[in-house]
């Protein structure tokens, strides 16, 4: 009977993590998670969180336009990431679009500038990249075929 109880007791110490093919994890559990062991809560901590993650990497004024509201992102950026609150991988493509972002700042500012002096200008450019949508005519009704014929 002994031995039913260490082997219970040592199962419970165990990671709770079921595989896609039924197998568990083997690793002991963590000490600071109820069921997983370091790894599995980690990957549980950053599923649960990155809904939170995206609302907390938003730029202060929602738009990226200028090089403060992307510096802020890149920052909470770097803060999830050593928190491990999101994984490097992850962490590395949003970064390189950050970078792209600054990049193409100048553009946009140049842009906005446009804007502001040749209202007309703007307003061509705009309709050129991005035309009205065409309204939707239906065909005309065919006449129907005379079936006394």
């Amino acid at each position: 009977m002994t031995l039913k109880r260490s082997v219970h007791r040592d199962l419970a110490d165990l990671c709770q993590f079921h595989f896609s093919d039924g197998r568990l994890c083997r690793m002991l559990r963590w000490e600071h998670h109820p069921q997983y062991c370091l790894v599995h809560a980690r990957q549980e901590q950053q599923l649960l969180e990155a809904d939170r993650i995206g609302s907390e990497l938003s730029s202060l004024s929602g738009d990226f336009k200028t090089a403060t509201d992307i510096n802020h992102a890149l920052g909470r950026l770097w803060t999830a990431v050593t928190h491990n609150r999101i994984p490097p991988r992850n962490a590395a493509v949003l970064a390189y679009i950050g970078q792209l972002l600054l990049q193409t700042l100048p553009g946009v500012k140049h842009e906005i500038n446009r804007a502001h002096n040749n209202f007309q200008a703007w307003e061509s450019l705009l309709r050129r990249v991005f035309p009205p949508p065409q309204p939707h005519i239906p065909p005309a009704p065919r006449p129907a075929a005379d079936s006394a014929k």
